[in-house]
């Protein structure tokens, strides 16, 4: 008998495809719906058998080390083994087996592909979210997170994986260093993945707006998500047809006080563009969500308030906006821009390089 040859002459056959991870890991549950006993799931993880016990209940059904996908492979079917009450459940052939499990942390974020979180295969650590009812153990490379309210996992290839701004908050919370925190808090941001408000408010439920890795980053997260919305109005004014407007400019009126600063403005219409790329703010710890009331947002209600009682139209855009219906957008600035023959015309302002 050689090192490859099966322990058992009475195992089952089992559809073996070399490029489909789903079939080289498989939980016990699995094997059990294959026709595969216990015991002869043992003999074949024996010293110098062919399969090996990668994780408690899951097994590799190859001899070598695992890959990166088949450690997140079982790192899912160990985390959504069903509790010991209901495991006798049989599973079906092609169950996934993940349950209500999905990947988290550094680990889903290099699965949406982020450079900052590396490559899948050098990954040492598996962070796996779970209902907080789960009784289950971090072991090996998994590292269990629970969560009293999971959110809806997002598909990337086969897998369940958090949305990106909840796997950055567990990465975060796994992450003493600022600089490293400040570069994934950085690359959500630029590279298009979520807008800066969705991470602080996940940032603020999970308790770490305090941390002081995290306190300087989310500045630099705020500046860089208002240089990518500006960049996205810029772009859509120009690949629309609208005219050009007045960029950046602060409004006062003739002796008066400053009315404020907006990001476009178009004298002859009086139509003026604002982008909210500011973070709402949350209450303290223990207030899961709560929002205070904040001053800047009382002064931008009113500074708004204020310029359309002058007849100016302010039409307030949001970075999310921006990046997911440009056209739509644009459509809504284009029809301010014409409408502005029907109204009266407009107090005068001074127009002011802000």
């Amino acid at each position: 008998m050689t090192q490859n040859t099966p322990l058992s002459p009475r195992l089952p056959r089992l559809p073996l495809h070399p490029e489909d991870v789903a079939h080289r890991v498989l939980s016990a549950a699995q094997l059990r719906a294959r026709g595969v006993s216990a015991a002869q799931t043992s003999a074949q993880c024996l010293p110098g058998g062919p399969w090996q016990h990668l994780l408690p209940g899951v097994y590799l059904l190859h001899p070598g080390p695992p890959t990166g996908r088949e450690r997140l492979h079982g790192a899912l079917l160990y985390a959504g083994r069903p509790p010991s009450s209901a495991r006798r459940a049989t599973a079906g052939p092609a169950d996934a087996g993940y349950g209500e499990s999905m990947v988290t942390g550094v680990a889903a974020l290099a699965l949406y592909g982020f450079a900052t979180a590396g490559d899948v295969e050098a990954l040492h650590r598996i962070d796996v979210l779970v209902p907080r009812t789960r009784r289950l153990r971090s072991t090996r490379f998994v590292e269990v997170l629970r969560a009293a309210s999971m959110p809806r996992a997002v598909r990337v290839g086969e897998l369940p994986v958090a949305p990106v701004e909840r796997a950055l908050a567990d990465a975060v919370a796994g992450t003493v260093d600022a600089a490293c925190v400040r570069r994934l808090l950085t690359e959500a941001v630029r590279d298009g993945y979520c807008e800066p408000a969705t991470v602080v408010r996940e940032l603020s439920e999970a308790k770490l707006l305090g941390r002081p890795a995290v306190v300087g980053a989310v500045d630099s997260l705020l500046a860089e998500g208002r240089t990518v919305a500006e960049a996205r109005l810029y772009a859509m004014v120009r690949e629309h047809g609208l005219p050009e407007p007045l960029w950046n400019v602060e409004l006062r009126l003739p002796g008066g006080p400053p009315l404020g600063g907006v990001d476009a403005y178009w004298p002859d219409q009086a139509v003026a563009v604002e982008l909210d790329a500011r973070a709402p703010r949350y209450g303290a710890p223990g207030r899961r969500g709560r929002a205070e009331e904040d001053p800047r947002w009382s002064a931008h209600a009113a500074k708004r308030e204020h310029l359309e009682r002058l007849g100016i139209t302010v039409v307030h855009l949001s970075p999310r906006k921006l990046r997911e219906a440009a056209d739509q957008q644009a459509t809504v600035v284009r029809t301010a821009l014409m409408a502005a023959a029907d109204r009266e015309p407009a107090a005068y302002v001074m127009v002011l390089p802000r």
